[in-house]
């Protein structure tokens, strides 16, 4: 498994546990870390994700919930809610990741702890985050060039 796949299944089971527990996002990654000694490369990205979506959680949720047609967020799963967050929130302040890499890691993690369903559900959502979040971008990613 890659150093950022497992930060991402990391962050998805702390801000699981977080948002069933109500703890303090720092708190859990150091008892996390401290029973399951993660690598230091992948408790820096697990890290910069956590910080992330909870510094960022209302602006992602807002975002998340336009583009979600028919569902609020307490709808959702909230394993489903969270691959979002964490995905979206890659989408929006992490421009050194692809927009592929980002949907195809949500989407492995959906079928790894989501239902049969959450793949599909979580894809269409962050297409719809990634169009407008692509547009707003100060810095959207350069055209393809084709060739004639």
């Amino acid at each position: 498994m890659t150093v950022r796949r497992r930060a991402r299944e990391i962050a998805l089971q702390v801000l699981y546990q977080l948002e069933i527990g109500q703890g303090v996002p720092q708190e859990a990654l150091t008892v996390y870390f401290e029973n399951f000694r993660p690598s230091e490369k992948t408790r820096e990205f697990c890290q910069r994700l956590i910080e992330g979506v909870s510094h960022h959680r209302e602006e992602i949720d807002r975002l998340i919930e336009e583009n979600a047609e028919n569902w609020t967020l307490k709808r959702m799963a909230v394993v489903d809610r969270n691959i979002l967050r964490v995905a979206t929130f890659e989408l929006m302040h992490c421009p050194d990741i692809p927009f592929k890499a980002s949907l195809n890691e949500a989407i492995e993690l959906a079928k790894k702890y989501g239902n049969e369903d959450s793949g599909a559900f979580i894809n269409g959502i962050l297409d719809k985050v990634n169009s407008l979040v692509g547009l707003s971008s100060p810095n959207p990613p350069p055209a393809s060039k084709k060739k004639a």
